[in-house]
């Protein structure tokens, strides 16, 4: 069992991840999305380039403007943000809409035509990165560390390909979010829903 600290409980009065209770529309990302395994390459690029946005932010301001992020870069999808130039850089930088950060938004980019590069040699990006999944979740107690050997291994070979804002802790919150770990603490509703969805899942290769 986990202990109190660890669970809070939701407006249906079942338990949940304590951080899902820190703004009100954590629940719904939590229930919806938070750990269910993605195998689109899409919604992985867009949410790694999310997480580097976050970067130095907190999450619920990035979740407040994802629908802004999602029209200001094409729907993430990274074929057409490979051909951005200065033109869109600077669109990108007068939306106030979305984070305008010079690095962070030219990261996306240069990260754009890193994907594009993975993709042609590995397939698609799922493939690449369900390489990296964390097998052994039960290693660690849920959400007691922010970094995984396998993050760790993840974000050096990234950053060796090129891509940019994609530290250990950030892929970290990447692998969390897209599945690559189950890291709903033990008592949460949600974690057995994730766990019956992973053991649906076909991981890419």
């Amino acid at each position: 069992m986990n202990t109190p600290s660890t669970i809070i409980v939701g407006a249906d009065g079942l338990p949940r991840c304590r951080w899902c209770a820190a703004a009100p529309e954590f629940e719904v990302y939590h229930d919806r999305e938070w750990g269910f395994p993605v195998a689109d390459d899409v919604r992985l690029f867009e949410k790694l380039c999310l997480e580097g946005f976050q970067s130095g932010l907190s999450w619920r301001t990035i979740l407040a403007k994802r629908e802004n992020f999602r029209r200001a870069f094409d729907g993430f999808d990274f074929h057409r943000i490979a051909r951005y130039g200065d033109k869109q850089v600077s669109r990108l930088l007068q939306d106030a809409g979305i984070v305008r950060h010079r690095g962070k938004i030219e990261a996306v980019i240069n990260n754009a035509q890193c994907a594009v590069r993975l993709e042609a040699e590995c397939g698609s990006l799922a493939g690449y990165f369900w390489r990296f999944e964390v097998l052994n979740s039960k290693a660690a107690k849920p959400q007691t560390v922010s970094v995984s050997p396998e993050s760790i291994a993840l974000s050096k070979d990234l950053k060796k390909r090129g891509w940019k804002f994609v530290g250990p802790t950030t892929v970290y919150a990447f692998m969390q979010a897209m599945g690559l770990v189950n890291d709903h603490v033990a008592d949460c509703v949600i974690a057995s829903q994730v766990a019956a969805a992973r053991n649906k899942f076909h991981v890419p290769r």
